[in-house]
């Protein structure tokens, strides 16, 4: 029997840095939660760790930035009683 893949609904990629962007279904609605990775090339092989160098850090700030404006841009508007 195959299982569906979990794959995020958005990422974001600036140069090394990506932001993967999830969703979450719970009883009261669908919450997103964001993985942040670094990615790096170990011989021919792509790999990716949660450790930034000095110069990812600007980058990842925007990054986190662009997550939560799509976050925040795709949430489902609730109804107003």
């Amino acid at each position: 029997m195959e299982t569906p893949t979990n794959k995020p609904v958005h990422e974001i990629r600036v140069a090394s840095v990506k932001a993967a962007i999830w969703s979450n279904a719970l009883p009261n609605g669908v919450r997103h939660s964001v993985t942040l990775t670094r990615l790096y090339k170990d011989g021919d092989a792509w790999k990716s760790s949660s450790s930034f160098n000095r110069d990812d850090l600007l980058v990842l700030g925007r990054i986190a930035t662009a997550a939560f404006d799509w976050i925040v841009a795709n949430q489902k508007r609730e109804p107003t009683e």
